[in-house]
């Protein structure tokens, strides 16, 4: 399994319930991809404001076929003015997996 995480940055004051709508919106395209498992927002329970999403794929080959898409980028267009700040992503792959 290949997991992805992205830190979101701060979110531009006013535009929270908007970036929520974006990503139940977004994940009704990503869940289409072939090898798509989930994908999950974040946030924790003290401190920070940001959010975080967690994304599980089959594998890091059905992953990149999705982020590199043309929904994908219309997605990320979508969510780029949303934004106050880059977001930070970083990939994982599951070696042992308790489920």
């Amino acid at each position: 399994m290949f997991i992805n995480t992205i830190e979101f940055p701060s979110i531009k004051v006013g535009k929270e319930s908007d970036f929520l709508e974006w990503f139940n919106w977004s994940n009704s395209v990503y869940k289409n991809f072939d090898g798509f498992i989930s994908r999950r927002l974040l946030k924790l329970t003290k401190g920070s404001k940001n959010y975080v999403t967690l994304v599980e794929h089959e594998s890091e080959k059905t992953f990149m076929a999705m982020h590199t898409s043309k929904e994908r980028q219309d997605a990320f267009n979508k969510l780029k003015p949303l934004l106050d700040g880059s977001l930070n992503a970083k990939f994982y792959e599951v070696i042992i997996d308790t489920v």
